[in-house]
């Protein structure tokens, strides 16, 4: 399963003074991209690209904090980008259960990762092409939206458009190199 957000604006940064419509529901909050005026879109998707738990929050909220609601019951593994790293969720999810793979960051120590991890880590892109559909094909992103109610049934029917669609991205077959398996089995 993989987790990320994708944040949706619900104005431009010269206008957030004047909105009116999401006064008091939207918050300011900051992305790779810079930072943006809306809400957090956060998503969890299993291997097949269907979407198992949906989360929207204010800009300003903490990754992490939606995260652990959201993922009450699979098991197994779950990957990340490197802001939900932390060492008591980790230790929270493993004791239920979920082991949490993610990136490390420039300041962390290196520790040793699975090359299976390794290998599915790279494929956390996924959830950026699921992201990127929903946005193209769907609709998702829209900025001149007249009610809050308006803009949240427009975003829930654009992933319930994905959903009920027949197309959806998929992991595919992961194949690991014959030399990399053996190496991996001699530790």
């Amino acid at each position: 399963m993989k987790h990320p957000w994708y944040k949706l604006a619900v104005c431009h940064n010269a206008r957030i003074n004047r909105n009116k419509v999401f006064k008091g529901l939207a918050k300011r909050g900051r992305s790779t991209m810079g930072w943006f005026f809306g809400f957090k879109l956060h998503l969890i998707i299993n291997n097949k690209g269907e979407i198992m738990a949906v989360k929207i929050t204010a800009g300003n909220v903490d990754d992490r904090k939606p995260f652990e609601a959201m993922i009450a019951g699979p098991e197994g593994k779950i990957f990340a980008d490197k802001g939900y790293i932390s060492k008591s969720l980790f230790q929270r999810l493993w004791q239920r259960g979920l082991h949490l793979v993610t990136g490390i960051r420039r300041n962390m120590k290196n520790y040793l990762l699975p090359i299976l991890n390794k290998i599915l880590l790279r494929r956390r892109f996924i959830i950026e092409t699921l992201f990127d559909k929903l946005k193209t094909s769907m609709g998702l992103e829209h900025t001149r939206h007249r009610s809050p109610a308006n803009a949240f049934v427009h975003l829930i029917s654009c992933v319930a458009a994905y959903m009920l669609g027949k197309t959806k991205v998929k992991m595919g077959p992961i194949t690991v190199p014959e030399t990399i398996r053996q190496v991996e089995y001699q530790i």
